[in-house]
């Protein structure tokens, strides 16, 4: 699945928007180096990938691109992200002949980190967890949910 259009990003950097956009990074902190050395300050204000990538300059961008260690650090990260993504899963070693091809989990809040504070409580928090869990055992889960401020 394409990553949603985030802005223009050099061609060294287009993973970055990929990303930015899999809420791993609100569990897996992989990459946290890698979002500190985009935007230290930015970083240790929001622990939030979307704001720094919607945020970042361009000059900032395309001297990030010019940085060979950076885009082979973007690189490792896409890779690994990519064979989580392809890695045989619990669900499709003992349910590969299911009809399930997806699950709506229709929640109002998820506690998926502090960085997105879209969650007031208990609740939410264990909606987080569950759709961490369905994503570690590869479960087609899809979780929906209310945006508002």
């Amino acid at each position: 699945m394409p990553a949603l259009p985030t802005r223009d990003l050099p061609e060294e950097l287009t993973a970055l928007g990929e990303l930015a956009l899999d809420l791993r990074w609100t569990w897996s902190h992989a990459a946290d180096a890698l979002w500190e050395q985009v935007d230290a300050e930015a970083w240790r204000r929001t622990q939030n990938p979307w704001v720094i990538l919607q945020n970042i300059s361009a000059e900032r961008l395309r001297a990030l691109a010019a940085d060979h260690g950076c885009v082979a650090e973007l690189n490792r990260l896409a890779n690994a992200r990519q064979a989580y993504r392809e890695a045989p899963s619990w669900f499709s070693s003992a349910h590969s002949t299911a009809a399930l091809k997806g699950v709506a989990y229709f929640s109002m809040e998820f506690g998926l980190g502090a960085a997105l504070p879209l969650y007031a409580g208990g609740l939410g928090i264990l909606a987080g967890d569950f759709l961490k869990t369905a994503s570690d055992l590869g479960v087609p889960v899809i979780g929906v949910g209310l945006l508002y401020q």
